[in-house]
């Protein structure tokens, strides 16, 4: 049984982040908690906090399938992420069940956290990543 603790994050796949700030802020009032350039999945996130979740904006630095999803279908909703308790697990599970994935062992994403994809074909059409923080908020 997987573990999930939250939505993480949905992720909009737009062209241009800054362009995509500038409307954010304005429509919803929000500021970038995080941006970085994600490495290991070539593309670059920034991170626009609604409550516990966040709208993550991605756009390809060198992300093949990302770039071809905008060139197909344009900016708009790319995936949702749920968070994770013990994400390895969680992919062995999904495995056991017989669900096709992206990754069968995590990567490094964004904020450094552990991440892994489920194949759209798993859920009827939608992208979802798996995420398991790289570490522990400290309890109050």
């Amino acid at each position: 049984m997987l573990k999930i603790k939250k939505i993480d994050h949905v992720a909009v796949a737009v062209t241009d982040v800054d362009e995509a700030l500038a409307r954010y802020r304005k429509l919803l009032g929000v500021e970038v908690t995080d941006r970085e350039v994600v490495a290991s999945q070539r593309t670059e996130a920034a991170l626009l906090p609604i409550g516990e979740t966040s709208i993550e904006l991605i756009s390809p630095r060198g992300n093949e399938g990302l770039q071809k999803f905008l060139e197909k279908r344009g900016p708009g909703l790319h995936h949702i992420a749920v968070e994770v308790e013990g994400i390895e697990q969680a992919l062995l599970t999904l495995k056991a069940l017989g669900l096709p994935l992206i990754d069968e062992t995590p990567r490094v994403g964004a904020r450094g956290h552990k991440v892994a994809f489920v194949h759209p074909k798993a859920t009827g059409g939608v992208l979802v990543e798996l995420v398991e923080p790289a570490h522990e908020p400290a309890e109050a």
